[in-house]
């Protein structure tokens, strides 16, 4: 059985979610509901810690493509660190790295806003 830890750390301006374990279709759902509710305020900054993440699949990557849509929605990012195997191959495969640039940590991350004109 795939097991997945999530974290939240509220920092200045942002809310740092950490992944831990497999992110695939077995864990999904509860971290579709984490960003859910971190992603309801009104222009919402999230940074996803993957760092700790040892897989993640197609279902996996799919949560996180629903999570960057809502925060644009709401006028929000949602950003990516510490992005290594699996999903940096997922991303790469895909073309979506660069929805997810790399940073150097969350503090760097939590910064960032989404220039005009950037792709969606």
């Amino acid at each position: 059985m795939t097991e997945l830890a999530i974290n939240v750390q509220r920092l200045p301006g942002c809310h740092v979610v950490h992944l831990d374990g497999e992110l695939d279709r077995v864990t999904r759902m509860p971290l579709a509901r984490t960003l859910a509710a971190l992603l309801e305020a009104d222009r919402p900054k999230v940074v996803i810690d993957v760092t700790d993440l040892a897989f993640c699949d197609s279902c996996g990557l799919w949560a996180l493509l629903v999570g960057q849509r809502q925060a644009e929605r709401r006028g929000g990012t949602v950003r990516l660190v510490g992005v290594h195997g699996p999903l940096a191959r997922l991303l790469d495969i895909t073309r979506l790295s660069r929805l997810y640039p790399p940073d150097d940590g969350p503090a760097e991350a939590a910064t960032w806003t989404r220039p005009r004109g950037w792709p969606s």
